[in-house]
């Protein structure tokens, strides 16, 4: 028993030592016990909330893209095409044996106004616009809406059906361009992009999505390379701009796949590469001009089994004009066209691209294989004849 006592009254003495040391230390030293804390606790034990708290976002990830918006937004235009259209009266009867039985007078044909709604982009300062040319088609009269509520009347440049744009003429001062990519800021799937238009005529309108694919060809024209997104385009966005998430300019919005179909989130437009060599061309010559070899080609076909990579590069000869650039240069059905002047050919869609920047008259070197044997010869492309014109999804 005095044993136990002993060493409790020993205990007693430390512990009041102790505390009358800590009593000193934090009378003369404040801060000593957060200090002894921090040095002390293991780094898994500190508070996770303390720490997410001062996490600083995830760069590329911002919370807003009202600033992309506020650099875009502002060169970006309602556009109101207006058009007298001619209606003819409706027969009461479609059989022609009851319309002359019945003969019933159905009046005069009569005319009537027709607007049509889109958006439209400016591109320079000195005031040209790109929009649709199924925008813009057949109009009398085009009316722009600008960012700042000015009301400006526009003339057509020029308009190219393949690509479906057309680019427009304001005279109006204190206009704000909007700054286009470069061919080195092409958009990937998976970018954010802000799609920027009038839909339905209700006012200036912000959507946003994802690039959901690029290069897509719909089968509408020759010279397709669309960017596909889900970004919201509804009826009024056709001409409108399609801006990465800083503001700058990668897209034409063009088309859609629209609901009627069962589709949704299903958007197109045009890369801004290809409408800035539309837009240089109109504004140089009012037209654009494009090369043509004169020869149908598609993919090159490869067998599951040849050991050949999956993303072979050239492409096929389907079929060739006859008296065309392609029949001159004894180029052949079945031949496989690797390379054109000094590019490589990826494939059919690059190969459009190509031929359409060719000069007409200008010779130019095309090689290839030809029954696995290599060939090479000298095409001189002419002017690409009219096309039908392209008629975008609504």
């Amino acid at each position: 028993m005095n044993h136990a006592a002993r060493t409790l009254a020993f205990v007693a003495r430390f512990v009041v030592l102790g505390l009358a040391v800590a009593f000193v230390v934090g009378l003369f030293w404040p801060g000593s016990g957060a200090f002894l804390r921090q040095r002390f606790t293991p780094p898994a034990t500190q508070p996770a909330a303390a720490s997410a708290d001062n996490e600083a976002p995830a760069a590329g990830a911002p919370a807003s893209y009202a600033d992309a918006v506020a650099k875009a937004a502002p060169a970006v235009v309602n556009i109101y095409a207006n058009k007298m259209v001619t209606e003819q009266p409706r027969e009461l009867y479609s059989d022609p044996v009851l319309q002359r039985i019945f003969s019933v007078p159905t009046g005069p044909a009569r005319t009537r106004r027709q607007q049509n709604l889109g958006s439209g982009v400016i591109v320079r300062e000195d005031g040209y616009v790109l929009t649709n040319n199924h925008v813009i088609a057949n109009a009398d009269d085009i009316q722009l809406l600008l960012y700042d509520g000015r009301v400006a009347k526009a003339r057509v440049v020029g308009s190219d059906d393949e690509t479906d744009l057309a680019v427009l003429k304001v005279d109006a001062g204190n206009l704000p361009a909007i700054h286009m990519t470069d061919a080195e800021s092409r958009p990937r799937v998976g970018d954010v992009v802000l799609a920027i238009g009038n839909p339905f005529g209700i006012g200036q309108t912000v959507t946003m999505g994802i690039v959901s694919a690029i290069g897509r060809q719909l089968n509408l024209s020759s010279l397709e390379n669309f960017i596909q997104t889900d970004a919201a385009i509804n009826f009024g966005n056709s001409g409108g701009a399609l801006v990465n998430a800083h503001g700058e300019l990668v897209g034409i919005n063009t088309s859609l796949i629209g609901q009627a179909v069962g589709a949704e989130g299903i958007g197109f437009a045009i890369p801004v590469q290809s409408a800035r060599e539309v837009l240089d061309q109109i504004i140089q010559t009012g037209h654009v001009v494009r090369g043509w070899i004169g020869a149908d080609y598609g993919a090159v076909p490869i067998s599951a089994d040849s050991g050949l990579p999956s993303a072979a590069r050239g492409v096929v000869v389907n079929e060739v004009s006859p008296g065309g650039p392609a029949a001159l240069a004894g180029i052949q059905q079945r031949d496989v066209l690797l390379r054109i002047g000094d590019e490589d050919i990826l494939d059919p869609s690059d190969l459009r691209r190509h031929e359409a920047s060719l000069k007409p008259g200008v010779a130019v070197k095309v090689s290839g294989l030809r029954n696995g044997a290599a060939f090479a010869t000298t095409v001189t492309p002419t002017q690409r004849p009219p096309t039908a014109p392209m008629q975008a999804l609504r």
